[in-house]
């Protein structure tokens, strides 16, 4: 363990990331080390891959590097010792910064990441990674100028280039989108997200075949992603081809039992057909898997009101209400308290 703490030191000291990674997993993996509860290799896979490009494998380290307090102190213990022995080593403030943006302290992980962006001002990651915080922050214009100096330094840099895209897209700014995600695309062929964030793309821009086509490649690269299936079955449902998207939706829950919203569309379909049960099950289901699903409380109180229950049906709707975020969806929300008779506060 100790060589391996002394050979991450050195190869985090250079911006060598697989190294470190490759001894991260020799200790994480050695006798011992995961019952020893050392958060510290943990941490090292969680920040190689993130710099690598891989959330959803960093993301599965997160809990047990960065979860409890007596973890973080830990970690953040063990990186200032590695600082105080590099001072001003721009590698090290990046891996500082990882460390600090996951534990909530984001001012703190700020400096960290400029810090890294002067004594590195060739290496994207700082931008990157400062963009995801400004975009937290709901500072887009800052998110946007970092994630494409990201691009910039590193035209192959695909998580830079898809958090771009999508900031892009929230904007409603697809002609800046699109060109981020054909790249994404190009670069990564074989990744299902990306072909699901260009087919989003493309279906909002009206152009409904090639979404289509990018839809089933996604699904087609992983058939068991619950999100895929949904975003299909939305698609589908979209274009009134309602036996497909239910197939989808199955096909969603059948990936993922927690998959809530799309519980929630198999309930408005049932409900749609007059089959008050199978709607009831479903919206249940949704609930049970996310209790803040609005869409759910939506369907049941329409219910409750199709079956003449007019207490039940305001009640849910006012859980609707206060759960909903699209202004359109809260309008007519409002219009069906009002015609239950019941009030608009919630």
């Amino acid at each position: 363990m100790t060589d391996n703490v002394a050979r991450i030191e050195t190869a985090w000291s250079k911006g060598d990331w697989d190294t470190a990674l490759k001894e991260a997993e020799d200790w994480w993996q050695g006798p011992g080390a995961q019952a020893a509860h050392d958060p510290r290799p943990a941490f090292v896979l969680n920040a190689g891959y993130l710099l690598r490009g891989e959330m959803a494998r960093a993301w599965s380290y997160h809990n047990q590097a960065l979860q409890d307090e007596t973890d973080i102190e830990a970690v953040t213990t063990w990186l200032a010792g590695m600082q105080e022995r590099h001072a001003g080593n721009g590698y090290l403030h990046l891996i500082m910064a990882l460390c600090l943006s996951q534990c909530g302290k984001s001012e703190q992980s700020v400096d960290h990441f400029k810090r890294a962006i002067v004594a590195l001002p060739k290496l994207p990651h700082p931008h990157f990674f400062l963009g995801q915080i400004f975009e937290r922050a709901t500072r887009a214009d800052a998110a946007i100028k970092e994630y494409k100096e990201a691009v910039r330094l590193d035209p192959t840099l695909t998580p830079a280039r898809a958090a771009l895209g999508l900031l892009y897209q929230a904007q409603g700014q697809l002609e800046l989108a699109m060109p981020q995600f054909r790249e994404v695309v190009k670069l990564r062929p074989d990744d299902s997200v990306a072909h699901g964030m260009l087919a989003s793309a493309l279906a909002t821009q009206g152009k409904f075949e090639p979404a289509l086509k990018e839809y089933k490649e996604a699904v087609r690269l992983d058939p068991g992603n619950a999100e895929l299936h949904y975003a299909l079955g939305r698609f589908y449902q979209d274009r009134g081809r309602t036996q497909l998207a239910l197939n989808e939706y199955r096909e969603a829950v059948a990936s993922d039992p927690n998959c809530s919203p799309a519980h929630a569309e198999i309930g408005w379909m049932h409900l749609d057909k007059g089959d008050f049960i199978g709607s009831m099950e479903a919206f249940n289901r949704a609930l049970r898997s996310d209790e803040n699903n609005a869409r759910a409380y939506l369907g049941i109180a329409k219910l409750y009101s199709a079956r003449g229950k007019r207490e039940s049906a305001w009640q849910n709707y006012q859980k609707a209400l206060k759960l909903e975020r699209d202004p359109q969806v809260r309008n007519t929300i409002m219009n069906e308290l009002f015609m239950e008779g019941g009030s608009w506060d919630v």
